[in-house]
C-alpha cells in the first residue's frame, strides 16, 4: 500500500513557508544577528556595575544606549529601503561591530565614566534593526512566490525568534558576567552580530528590490475601496491591485520618490504611541521582579523568573503563525492589549509566590507576540511597501523608547516607594496603550470610509 503525501495546501505553513527558496538562511542568519538586541543593554548594566559599583550609573548608560538605538534606527532603515539592504549593510555592519569592540575593550581597560558613556551613545547610533530587515524580505519572498497568505506565519515566527533571543540573551549574559568575566558578554553579541550579518547581507537571491513609487491615472477603484471599509480587503491588498489595474491598462509611469513620512499615514503615529506605553511595562516588570528577588536573596533564579513572559509569548507566537486569522487587525490588537492589562494586574496581586507569578507571566505572555505581529501587519497594511522597512523599524524604535522610559520609572519608582508599587504601574501602562489604539483604529477606519466617498 501506498500512502500520498500531503498537498501544499495541506501542509503545515511552517514547512511551506521552509520550502522557499533562501528562506532558511536569511532567517537564521537574522536570528543570530539580533543576539544584541538582548545582551547589550543588560550586559551594559551587569558589566558597569561590577566594574564600578555604582547600579545608577550602570542604568543611566544602559538607557542612553537604548535611546541612541531609538533615535538612528529609523534613519538607517530608510537607508536600507531607498538603496537596498546589501549595498548599506556591508558598509554600516564593519562600522557597528568596531564600535562595539571598542566599547568593550574600553569597558575592560576601565576607562573613565565619561568617556565610556560618549563610546554607548556612539554605539547606540550604529545600531539597525535585522527584524525589521528580515520581515521586509520574507514579505518580499512571499509576494514574489504568491504565498502573501503565509504573511502572517512569517510575521508570527519572526516575533517568536524575538522572544526565543530574549529568553536566552539574558541567561547568557548573567551566565558569562558571573562565570566568565564580567565584560565577556559584551564580546559574545558582538561576535554573534558579526557573523550573523554577514551571511544575511551575502544573501543576494532572497534581497528585496529598491522599489520606487508608480503614479496611476484615475482607474475605477470605488469597489475597492468598498472593499477595505467592509473588512474583505486590507489596505495593503488594495493597493497592489489598483497597481495591477494601472498596469493592465497600460497607465503606469515612473513618478518622482515619494517623501511623505511614514508616522503621517493613517493610524501610524497612534500605533506607535501604544507601543511606547505598553513596552514600557515590561522593563518596568523586569526592574521590579529583580530588586524583590535580590532582597529575598533569590537572585539566582532571576534569568528563570524574568523567562517566563518570554517563554509564553513564544507560544502564543507558534500558534499564531498556525492559524489563518480573518477580520481587523485592530480589534484583534486591542483584545490582547486588554488581556495583557489583566495579566500584569494578577502579577501584582501573585508577587508573593513566585511559582504562581510563574505561571501567570507564562498566560499573560501568550499574547505578548500577537501584539508585536499584529502591529507589523498593521504597518504593512498602511505603508507603502517602498517605505516598509522604515515603517517596520518604527515599531522597533518605540518599542526601544518604552524600554528606555520603562527603565528609567521603574528605578525612580524603586527608589521612591518599592518593588510592589513598580509592578503595580506594569497594567497602568498597558491600559494607557488601549486609548492609543483606539484612536489609531478610528483614524484607519476613517480613512477607508473616506475614500469610498
Amino acid at each position: 500500500m501506498t500512502t500520498s503525501k500531503p498537498t501544499v495546501k495541506h501542509r503545515s505553513p511552517y514547512a511551506r513557508m521552509f520550502a522557499l527558496p533562501g528562506a532558511k538562511a536569511f532567517c537564521a542568519s537574522a536570528a543570530l544577528a539580533r543576539l544584541p538586541m538582548s545582551m547589550m543593554s543588560l550586559g551594559i548594566v551587569l558589566a558597569l556595575n561590577h566594574l564600578y559599583d555604582n547600579w545608577t550609573v550602570a542604568g543611566s548608560m544602559s538607557a542612553a544606549y537604548i535611546v541612541a538605538v531609538a533615535a538612528v534606527t529609523p534613519f538607517y532603515a530608510r537607508l536600507y529601503d531607498r538603496f537596498g539592504q546589501r549595498r548599506v549593510g556591508r558598509v554600516v555592519l564593519p562600522v557597528q561591530v568596531a564600535v562595539m569592540l571598542v566599547f568593550a575593550f574600553a569597558a575592560l581597560a576601565r576607562v573613565p565614566i565619561a568617556l565610556l558613556f560618549v563610546l554607548a551613545i556612539a554605539m547606540g547610533a550604529t545600531q539597525f534593526s535585522f527584524g525589521a530587515l528580515v520581515r521586509t524580505r520574507w514579505t518580499y519572498l512571499l509576494e514574489r512566490t504568491d504565498n502573501m497568505d503565509l504573511l502572517n506565519t512569517a510575521y508570527a515566527l519572526e516575533a517568536a525568534i524575538d522572544e526565543i533571543v530574549f529568553i536566552f540573551g539574558p541567561i547568557l549574559a548573567a551566565t558569562l558576567a558571573t562565570g566568565v568575566h564580567p565584560v565577556s558578554q559584551l564580546f559574545v553579541p558582538t561576535v554573534a552580530c558579526a557573523v550573523g550579518g554577514t551571511v544575511f547581507f551575502s544573501l543576494r537571491r532572497s534581497e528585496p528590490p529598491v522599489l520606487h513609487v508608480v503614479e496611476t491615472s484615475a482607474v475605477p477603484d470605488d469597489d475597492l475601496a468598498l472593499r477595505v471599509a467592509r473588512g474583505e480587503l486590507d489596505g495593503g491588498d488594495a493597493a497592489r491591485l489598483r497597481e495591477s489595474r494601472a498596469k493592465s491598462a497600460g497607465l503606469a509611469r515612473p513618478a518622482r520618490r515619494q517623501t511623505r513620512n511614514v508616522l503621517l499615514y493613517a493610524g501610524i503615529l497612534p500605533l506607535m504611541l501604544s507601543f511606547i506605553c505598553f513596552n514600557m511595562s515590561f522593563t518596568t516588570f523586569d526592574v521590579s521582579i529583580t530588586a524583590k528577588m535580590e532582597h529575598d536573596r533569590l537572585d539566582s533564579f532571576l534569568g528563570l523568573q524574568l523567562a517566563m513572559i518570554a517563554v509564553g509569548s513564544c507560544i502564543g507566537a507558534l500558534h499564531f503563525g498556525s492559524r489563518e486569522h480573518r477580520g481587523s487587525h485592530w480589534r484583534r490588537l486591542l483584545a490582547c492589549l486588554a488581556i495583557l492589562t489583566v495579566g500584569f494586574a494578577c502579577m501584582r496581586m501573585a508577587m508573593d509566590n513566585y511559582f504562581v507569578l510563574g505561571g501567570v507571566e507564562l498566560l499573560a505572555g501568550l499574547v505578548v507576540s500577537p501584539i508585536f505581529a499584529t502591529g507589523n501587519l498593521i504597518v504593512r497594511e498602511t505603508v507603502p511597501e517602498q517605505s516598509l522597512t522604515e515603517g517596520l523599524s518604527w515599531l522597533t524604535t518605540a518599542g526601544q523608547v518604552g524600554a528606555a522610559l520603562g527603565s528609567l520609572l521603574g528605578g525612580i519608582v524603586l527608589d521612591h516607594v518599592d518593588a510592589y508599587a513598580g509592578v503595580m504601574t506594569t497594567w497602568i501602562y498597558t491600559l494607557a496603550a488601549i486609548p492609543f489604539a483606539l484612536i489609531g483604529w478610528w483614524v484607519f477606519t476613517s480613512k477607508a470610509k473616506a475614500e469610498v466617498r
